[in-house]
C-alpha cells in the first residue's frame, strides 16, 4: 500500500505542474500578445529616456565597469556578465534571485515584462530551483545543453573549454568584422552565415558535437539580440561583446513603452534561423561524415 501511494502522489504532482507550466505558459504568451499590441499603438520612449530614471544607466550613465577578480562567476551569456561587471548584478556574479535577474534586464536592456519573467522561470526549472525563491551563481547556468550550448558565436564548445565565462576573442572579432550593412554593422543575413559556419565548424572540430532545434533557437536568439536590442552596431557591440562592458552613453536601440515582447523577437530569430543555408545544402552533414571518416568510425556523432 505505502508504494501505491507513493506511485500515486508522484503521477499527482507530475499532472499538478504540468497543468500549472501550462497555464503559467499560456498566461504569459497571452499577455506577451497583448503588450505587442499595445506597443504598435502607442508611442516609443524618447532617445536618451529608454532607461528608466533612477536606474542605472538612465541617460546613458552606467556604473563604473570592473573587470572580473579572481573567484568571481560568470557565464557564457556577455549582457549578464556586463550587467555583474557594472554592478547591476552583483559584481561577483554569485547569489543572484531569479526576480533579481528579471528587474535588471528589464531595466537594463528593455526587454518586455513578459520576457523578462519567462527567461529567469525557464532557468529556474533547468536548474531545479524555484523563481519565487530561487538563487544561482551566473555560472550555474552554464550547465552544458540546457542554456549553453555548441557552436555559440562567442564561446568555444565546452569539450574545447569548460570555462564558459571565457571570451573567445577569435570568434568574436570574426563577427565584428563580418557586417555587411552601412558601417559594417550586422544584418540578419549576417546572423545566418555566421550561425550557419560556427555549426559547420562545431561539428568538425568537435567529436561530442550536440544540437537539437531547442540549442539551434538559443543559438539564433543569443545572435538576434546583437541585432534587435544593439541594433546591429559594431561600434557598441566591440566593447560589449570584448570586454563585457556597457559603453559610455549608450542605451537599448529598441525603444517600445513594453519593451521588447518575444512576439516581435521571434520576427528577427526565426528568418535568421530559417536564412542558415548549411541546414540545406548539406555543410553540416558532410562535416559529420568527414569527423567520422578522420577518427576511423570510432565516433558516434549528433
Amino acid at each position: 500500500m505505502t508504494l501505491i501511494f507513493v506511485v500515486l502522489r508522484r503521477v499527482l504532482l507530475g499532472l499538478i505542474s504540468s497543468v500549472k507550466g501550462l497555464l503559467t505558459n499560456t498566461a504569459v504568451f497571452s499577455v506577451d500578445f497583448i503588450l505587442t499590441v499595445y506597443n504598435l499603438i502607442t508611442p516609443d520612449r524618447p532617445v536618451g529616456a529608454v532607461v528608466p530614471k533612477g536606474h542605472p544607466g538612465y541617460g546613458g550613465k552606467w556604473p563604473e565597469y570592473t573587470p572580473p577578480q579572481e573567484g568571481d562567476s560568470r557565464c557564457s551569456c556577455p549582457m549578464m556578465n556586463a550587467m555583474s561587471n557594472h554592478g547591476i548584478l552583483p559584481r561577483d556574479g554569485k547569489n543572484i534571485t531569479f526576480r533579481e535577474l528579471d528587474r535588471a534586464v528589464r531595466r537594463t536592456f528593455n526587454f518586455a515584462p513578459t520576457f523578462c519573467f519567462f527567461v529567469p522561470m525557464y532557468i529556474g526549472g533547468l536548474l531545479g530551483r524555484p523563481y519565487a525563491t530561487g538563487r544561482f551563481d551566473l555560472a550555474d547556468i552554464d550547465a552544458h545543453n540546457c542554456i549553453e550550448h555548441d557552436a555559440s558565436l562567442t564561446r568555444v564548445d565546452s569539450f574545447h573549454d569548460a570555462d564558459q565565462g571565457r571570451i573567445a576573442a577569435p570568434l568574436v572579432e570574426e563577427v565584428l568584422r563580418s557586417g555587411t550593412g552601412p558601417g559594417g554593422d550586422l544584418t540578419r543575413a549576417d546572423l545566418s552565415r555566421l550561425l550557419g559556419k560556427r555549426r559547420v565548424e562545431a561539428k568538425r572540430a568537435n567529436p561530442k558535437y550536440s544540437s537539437t532545434f531547442t540549442h539551434k533557437m538559443f543559438g539564433a536568439s543569443n545572435g538576434s539580440t546583437l541585432l534587435t536590442i544593439f541594433g546591429g552596431r559594431v561600434d557598441d557591440l566591440r566593447a560589449v561583446l570584448l570586454e563585457e562592458r556597457i559603453p559610455d552613453g549608450w542605451e537599448p536601440r529598441v525603444r517600445h513603452r513594453m519593451g521588447l515582447t518575444m512576439a516581435e523577437f521571434n520576427l528577427t530569430v526565426l528568418p535568421v534561423e530559417l536564412g542558415i543555408r548549411e541546414e540545406v545544402d548539406g555543410s553540416i552533414a558532410q562535416a559529420g561524415i568527414e569527423r567520422y571518416a578522420a577518427t576511423g568510425g570510432s565516433e558516434k556523432h549528433a
